[in-house]
């Protein structure tokens, strides 16, 4: 009994003294716990920031179609970037950028400024950078009115590797002040402006505008003929939408006025390389541009352009960022970023009739018709499969949607230049000769059928001036004689 009585007594202090043991324990446990979750977050939240994307992320590439996650504006990301001043907008837009319509004064100040400037050639920041060269690189670049697009554009070529040694040509259809002054700001490179001085601006009615007695686009040749309207239809039989017709006119214009009537140009032999203003260029696009260039001799002699972009959806700048391949020149596919020089553009030019008549308002499948049709050789191209220039442009001629900003594209790109940052300014490059495909006969997409579009692109290739007596004369003559269309030198009558 005395011993029961003594275990008693002992049990509960045992009891006790367990039940301690055990609620630290728990609470070691509890402790233990939560130290490791919060490791495991911080070491998965590490994971996410210091690692790249895998090459196959959908996110690095253009046209990956999973969803996107929260990332920074580009205008952020560059904020302290000498590049971003080219990001900052005015607070209040020139009357000339809000699209309204514009007043025959205004017109006629226009008209005036595009003459004066198309007599004085400057070159801006000369004194900074020196003289062209005959080997400088030209970069041209097509402007309309998307001042957004641009802003970008710059501030890509402003990040670019040995920007300083090349001259830069904006080339305008659209007279904007907001325009012109961000492209003055301009301080890392020559800087040139050209204006193309038949726009649909500054000829809201009449050709190459729209003129009051144009056939409507649907009207039937038998009721043209009634109506006694201007006009001759397409191989579609739809009649000219001037609206249509701008780009085509001026490319044809802008590759005559750089390659044959630039003062500081007429001896130049070295690449043009043609940009628009919703393109977006990789830091290493000049490296990848000479690069290309001397490899011409060797990996394809009969290369005549080179192609520093491509649709291609996906690319995979670890496995293609050295790698170009020798292919014929298609139109659908190497429009963006090509090159080629004086000689080439002989080439081409002799066959003007070719492009100029050719019924597509296109002017890259016009010029696919005229390799097609009329060059000695067709022509071919090396082009790089991780392209080093970008399309972000949402909105334009042939697309519309409610959002045209720029953002969703430019962190697409971002982020594939970012995956492959390691992977630019190659010393080498691997030249991949891909099977001949035939290419089909493109029929052509039509909206260029009206006989004053071809007489006014010909005409450039014989004068590129504003007050060319053959262009004028064309259009003197949709004015003056009314229901008339200009067919070479001869005046005919729709329907006749």
């Amino acid at each position: 009994m005395k011993y029961r009585a003594k275990e008693k007594r002992k049990n509960p202090n045992c009891n006790h003294n367990e039940k301690g043991a055990l609620a630290v324990m728990r609470g070691g446990w509890a402790r233990a716990t939560r130290v490791v979750g919060v490791v495991v977050v911080l070491s998965v939240a590490w994971l996410q920031l210091a690692l790249p994307p895998l090459p196959h992320d959908p996110q690095a590439s253009l046209g990956g179609g999973a969803r996107e996650t929260p990332e920074l504006d580009p205008a952020i990301i560059i904020h302290h970037s000498p590049a971003s001043k080219f990001l900052q907008a005015k607070e209040k837009p020139s009357s000339s950028s809000e699209g309204s319509k514009l007043t025959a004064e205004q017109i006629q100040e226009i008209r005036e400024q595009i003459q004066l400037r198309s007599g004085n050639e400057t070159v801006l920041n000369e004194e900074l950078f020196g003289p062209v060269q005959p080997d400088t690189i030209v970069i041209a670049v097509q402007v309309h009115n998307r001042l957004e697009y641009l802003r970008h554009l710059i501030v890509s070529l402003a990040q670019a590797r040995d920007i300083d040694s090349v001259l830069l040509i904006f080339s305008h259809d659209n007279f904007d002040e907001d325009i012109n002054q961000l492209v003055t700001t301009i301080d890392f490179c020559k800087v040139m402006q050209i204006f193309y001085p038949h726009s649909l601006q500054t000829h809201p009615d009449s050709f190459p505008g729209e003129s009051p007695g144009d056939c409507p686009r649907n009207t039937k040749p038998e009721e043209a003929a009634k109506l006694n309207c201007i006009g001759s239809p397409d191989l579609y039989n739809h009649y000219r939408e001037a609206r249509f017709t701008q780009t085509k006119h001026h490319w044809w214009w802008k590759a005559n006025k750089i390659f044959d009537d630039v003062w500081v140009l007429r001896n130049h032999t070295g690449l043009v390389l043609f940009l628009e203003e919703d393109h977006y260029v990789a830091e290493d696009f000049l490296h990848m541009l000479r690069l290309l260039s001397a490899a011409i001799p060797r990996a394809c002699s009969k290369c005549s352009l080179i192609t520093l972009g491509n649709y291609l959806k996906n690319y995979n700048f670890q496995i293609d960022g050295r790698k170009v391949e020798v292919t014929q020149w298609v139109s659908s596919k190497h429009n963006m970023g090509f090159a080629f020089n004086h000689s080439v553009w002989q080439q081409i030019k002799a066959c003007s009739s070719q492009f100029c008549d050719h019924d597509d308002y296109n002017w890259d499948w016009s010029l696919l018709h005229v390799s097609s049709t009329c060059l000695p050789q067709k022509l071919h191209t090396l082009v790089l499969r991780a392209p080093r220039v970008f399309h972000i442009g949402e909105c334009g001629v042939h697309h519309k949607k409610k959002d045209c900003s720029s953002r969703t594209v430019l962190h697409k790109v971002h982020r594939a230049i970012q995956v492959g940052q390691h992977t630019l300014f190659p010393r080498q490059l691997i030249v991949v000769h891909t099977p001949p495909k035939k290419v089909k006969k493109h029929k052509g997409n039509g909206g260029w059928g009206d006989k004053r579009d071809h007489a006014l692109c010909r005409s450039f290739s014989i004068s590129t001036a504003p007050d060319s007596v053959m262009v004028n004369s064309s259009i003197l003559s949709t004015q003056v004689l009314g229901n008339t269309s200009v067919n070479g030198s001869v005046i005919v009558r729709s329907g006749s």
